[in-house]
């Protein structure tokens, strides 16, 4: 449910300081807001590394230093000096510093696009390398690493363009059902995009897609003077699925081979990765009912399949995420990343599918591999070890199992190690810390500030933000919750409250980052006199398989019986009304918040549900029956889940909310439901964003956010 994900990523504000007077704005709070911007932490733009420097934008300057306290920085480049190298290699002039990066770090060169065309810039020499035209029309673009070869889409077929700039076609096909060069598998499994570069850049695998058997799902553009159907393919729990091959094709002899990867057709072929040499591809082929994992090895000249290396099972699904990762100095051994043991960690294997050693293991998950180190004896890597709350980056040593833990102070880290490992930039906050940047030395644990952010809001009046734990409903699981406390609170009064929920797969709304990730809308809602809670419930992300598993087959349940432990919570402290409690969230919160009213309607007296999973079974496959299974398998599950049975039970203020073309939970859901309220007489409120999909983004999202307050105010204050 990649897309299902973006409302819920918080936006944080800090604690409370008393004495101001200052008040916000959803324009303020609300990404699209007109000042919005103003109240962003600072940061360093492009920060990133160039070989052993670091290097950031900064105005028209681009500045750089190197590891250790002692360096200084100094300015690698103005945009004045680049405009003059663009001049002297007969380019256009830029207004102001591009967006660039760097793809090969043996090299001072970074690489951006303007106006049309791809530059490489050595900002050591003060000069263009080269430079190649680009097409706005081109889609998906993907360079090799030299940047002579580009692949890209144009409608659904491919093309590759070389150093030559002669546009070659790779596929030619002209039904709209077949998708070429693009991600498959509606982006689950970690797939964002549909060409893979082999390291040498000599072949280019890439995803070709059939949806033909796939039903057409109408889409109506409202805009046009007739309304115009733009039908997308849209598979639903239960029927047909698209079937995806990986073709193979080699710029030096125009021929394309297809990997052999059999029957039945309808699998996921996910997590591609080419071997050192180009001469083989790695799939993890998951099966339809997404219980078995199979890791495949293929002759890429050929597309014969040479060996299943290894199998995975599990009871529930299994969902592998990246592909595997060879080590820099043996091409014979790789990294794979699994949750057999409950929990994600790291296992280092041959090429032959023999496990050589488990390289991590606790209970708690490796969330990114971030990198090798020059010698690739040592693997870097953050985790959940301290707290599921932080992120921290540690390295194990391949031979020895040592590890090593390289941040010490308390948050959530964000890495990126230069290119041989001795360094790292750190960018990293906590509930108290907007954010702090620094370069440290890997060898000697030594720390170069670069930035220290300062509270963007210390003029505004702010609510008191907490965070701690409740017991799950199983009696024994710890919960993290966030609590904003109204703004100005008297303990000695009783103030509603609004319980802010997700609680579905891949989603984690509770973090020691900054103002432990309350949104926005949070701190607006406690400056209207709300209290707003937020409950990791079992079923979210980041805290095991078992955690994470519970929900399975039984969307609803044991989430909302955690979330029912939160209210309790809420109505023990003496400064929450318990007659006053609302239920808000998007997406599968939109599907929880729909369900707590229904399933508790004498305890939530008003919820706003945004994009509403109403009923499973209109779902599409590859989420919906990872955690349902098909509703032919499990038809007590989706009985269940199904929120139309319960529209009688609406006795408060429900307001449903939807894009009209929403591709990802579609319009459908809540119209059903609608119909299913008039059919039991209950009346729920609902508010339609023309031309929005399953977001609504850009400057109607302050508006969104305003609709939601209103709604709350009238019926909750």
């Amino acid at each position: 449910m990649a897309s299902i994900l973006f409302y819920i990523v918080c936006f944080t504000l800090p604690m409370g300081i008393h004495g101001q007077n200052k008040q916000f704005t959803l324009d303020d709070l609300i990404p699209g807001g007109k000042t919005y911007s103003k109240f962003t932490p600072r940061t360093l733009k492009q920060l990133q590394w160039s070989g052993t420097t670091y290097l950031y934008a900064k105005g028209d300057s681009v500045l750089g230093g190197k590891p250790g306290k002692k360096s200084k920085e100094t300015v690698l480049f103005t945009r004045a000096s680049l405009n003059e190298a663009l001049v002297a290699a007969g380019l256009k002039t830029v207004s102001g510093l591009p967006a660039f990066t760097v793809t090969d770090h043996d090299k001072t060169e970074l690489v951006f696009e303007s106006k049309q065309v791809r530059v490489q810039y050595d900002w050591k020499a003060g000069k263009v390398v080269s430079f190649r035209k680009v097409d706005e029309n081109w889609k998906n673009c993907d360079w090799t690493a030299d940047n002579k070869w580009l692949a890209f889409t144009e409608d659904n077929n491919l093309r590759v363009v070389g150093p030559d700039e002669k546009v070659v076609e790779v596929t030619a096909d002209q039904d709209k059902g077949i998708v070429n060069g693009q991600s498959v598998h509606r982006n689950e499994f970690g797939i964002s995009k549909g060409t893979f570069w082999s390291p040498n850049g000599n072949k280019l695998a890439f995803y070709r897609m059939d949806e033909r058997m796939v039903t057409d799902y109408p889409i109506v553009d409202v805009t046009a003077r007739t309304a115009v159907a733009n039908p997308i393919k849209y598979p639903m729990a239960g029927m047909k699925s698209h079937e995806v091959t990986v073709g193979v094709y080699n710029p030096s002899t125009g021929k394309t081979v297809f990997l052999q990867t059999g029957t039945p057709k309808d699998k996921y072929l996910t997590n591609l990765a080419w071997s050192p040499d180009g001469q083989s591809i790695y799939l993890a082929e998951v099966n339809r009912e997404q219980n078995v994992c199979n890791l495949v090895r293929y002759d890429a000249n050929t597309g014969k399949r040479e060996v299943i290396l290894f199998t995975e099972e599990d009871s529930a699904y299994v969902e592998p995420q990246n592909p595997v990762l060879f080590l820099p100095q043996n091409s014979s051994r790789f990294i794979w990343q699994s949750m057999r043991d409950g929990y994600n960690h790291l296992y280092l294997y041959d090429i032959n599918g023999k496990l050589v050693k488990q390289l991590t293991k606790g209970d708690w998950i490796v969330t990114d591999v971030v990198g090798f180190d020059a010698s690739g004896k040592n693997l870097f890597y953050m985790s959940t070890e301290v707290s599921p709350m932080e992120r921290h980056l540690y390295s194990v040593n391949l031979a020895s199992g040592v590890i090593k833990k390289h941040t010490t102070l308390e948050g959530t880290h964000q890495i990126k190690l230069a290119p041989g490992g001795e360094a790292f930039i750190d960018q990293f906050s906590s509930q108290h810390n907007p954010r702090t940047i620094q370069v440290t030395t890997v060898a000697s644990g030594q720390s170069l500030e670069l930035l220290k952010a300062s509270n963007p809001y210390k003029d505004y009046a702010f609510p008191e933000i907490v965070t701690g734990t409740i017991k799950a409903a199983d009696g024994t699981t710890d919960l993290y919750y966030r609590l904003v406390k109204p703004v100005g609170m008297d303990e000695t009064k009783k103030y509603p409250a609004v319980v802010y929920v997700y609680g579905g797969p891949h989603a984690q709304l509770v973090n020691n980052t900054w103002m432990a990730d309350a949104r926005g809308w949070d701190i607006y809602m406690a400056q209207m006199g709300f209290v707003v809670f937020t409950v990791d419930s079992r079923g979210s992300a980041n805290r095991g398989a078992a955690f994470e598993q519970v929900i399975h087959r039984n969307l609803g349940v044991n989430e909302m019986a955690d979330q029912i432990k939160g209210v309790e919570f809420l109505k023990s402290l003496p400064y929450v009304d318990g007659d006053k409690l609302g239920v808000h969230g998007w997406s599968y919160g939109g599907f929880m918040t729909t369900n707590l009213m229904l399933s508790y309607p004498d305890i939530f007296k008003v919820g706003v549900a945004g994009g509403p999973v109403i009923d499973w079974q209109y779902y599409e496959i590859m989420y919906g029956e990872r955690y349902m299974d098909t509703p032919k398998e499990n038809p007590e599950g989706y009985k269940n889940a199904n929120l139309k049975l319960k529209a009688g039970n609406l006795k408060g203020h429900l307001l449903l909310i939807h894009g009209d073309i929403d591709p990802v939970v579609v319009w459908q859901h809540s119209l059903t439901f609608l119909k299913a309220c008039v059919n039991e007489g209950t009346y729920p409120d609902y508010f339609v964003y023309p031309g929005h999909e399953h977001n609504v983004i850009g400057k109607d999202r302050p508006h969104l956010s305003e609709k939601i307050t209103r709604y709350f105010m009238d019926y909750l204050k």
